[in-house]
């Protein structure tokens, strides 16, 4: 694996996700005749028939735009007096119920209900939060904060704190503030000036000193940090993910290197993620779920294209190998084609 993360010669003009503009690199796109009403009754009759008509619910929620599904929803609720969400919930099961749910969610919200999930009960799903704080931007994060904000009336940092310790909290709170620099502008003096910073606390000295590493890489703008990953690359010989591998270990290893991968590919990123979810005995739904529905309108294309390149299959055929019934087919619709075929 090190050979993609290792490459860095064409970062600094690769285009970014961060910057993505929902549609561009999607799966799904907005459905071009489309009428919120006309879907709805036809939601209703395939929930309130005899035996669920699975075909419909997956035909209309997989070929919406999150903005047309949640026109759906109302005008559902204005049809029946009920929820969608409720209705799907009574009417579906397992993980085909969970993948339908994700799909009627605002984005924002199923962030959110994720943030909150991986925070749940004992001990903290970090790995979730790693994921999703490493990789939206800040509007993302604002927007997850503040549905956090209107359905718990807490503040989502003050939370986050009482779950999280150590240096890895320092770090998570800061993404979680959703204050990274916007910047497009990349200054090169201060690129060199920050590799010498990193390599300094790092690999020349006896002891890491963290702080430099969190600093950096939790303040800097996008640009800005490819340009430094080039000239931190330059001064020590090492990528700066293999000094961070190198020198720190846990939690805070864990998010700084989902960092630093984001820097450089969130499709790439997303792609290893998808692939570890799926790989071994059982399946890690909630992850595929979560990384198949929020990317669908973003960059799900871009990570269709490095999940081919990394591991020599496609997306597709991972997900019909691994996956069953109408959840399969679900998931098949959102992922849209399969990059074996060409």
């Amino acid at each position: 694996m090190a050979t993609l993360w290792d490459d860095l010669d064409s970062l600094v003009n690769s285009p970014s996700s961060f910057s993505a503009t929902s549609g561009e690199r999607g799966t799904i796109k907005a459905k071009a005749d489309f009428d919120a009403g006309d879907d709805a009754v036809a939601l209703r009759k395939a929930i309130e028939g005899l035996g669920t008509r699975e075909k419909t619910l997956i035909d209309v929620l997989t070929r919406r735009s999150s903005a047309q599904r949640q026109l759906i929803c109302a005008a559902y609720q204005e049809a029946t007096g009920r929820s969608l969400e409720e209705d799907l919930r009574g009417d579906t099961h397992g993980d085909f119920e969970e993948v339908l749910v994700a799909l009627v969610t605002p984005p924002a919200a199923y962030d959110c209900h994720e943030v909150a999930r991986a925070m749940k009960g004992l001990g903290t799903a970090d790995s979730v939060l790693i994921e999703i704080f490493a990789s939206r931007s800040n509007q993302q994060i604002k927007a997850l904060s503040e549905v956090y904000l209107e359905e718990t009336e807490k503040k989502l940092t003050l939370d986050l704190k009482k779950e999280v310790s150590g240096q890895y909290s320092q770090a998570l709170l800061l993404l979680a503030e959703g204050k990274r620099d916007e910047s497009t502008t990349v200054d090169p003096e201060k690129a060199k000036e920050d590799a010498k910073t990193l390599y300094d606390a790092g690999e020349k000295k006896w002891g890491t000193d963290e702080s430099k590493f969190i600093d950096i890489l939790c303040h800097r703008s996008i640009p800005q940090l490819r340009q430094t990953l080039i000239e931190y690359k330059n001064i020590s010989g090492k990528s700066l993910q293999q000094s961070i591998e190198g020198e720190m270990s846990g939690k805070l290893e864990e998010l700084l290197v989902a960092i630093v991968k984001c820097v450089k590919s969130v499709p790439a990123y997303m792609a290893e993620r998808l692939y570890e979810s799926m790989k071994g005995g059982g399946t890690d739904e909630a992850t595929l779920n979560r990384i198949m529905v929020s990317r669908s309108e973003i960059d799900l294309l871009d990570i269709r294209a490095e999940f081919k390149k990394l591991y020599s299959y496609s997306l597709h055929s991972a997900i019909e190998s691994d996956c069953h019934g109408d959840y399969r087919k679900t998931l098949l619709k959102i992922c849209g084609g399969d990059d074996d075929d060409s």
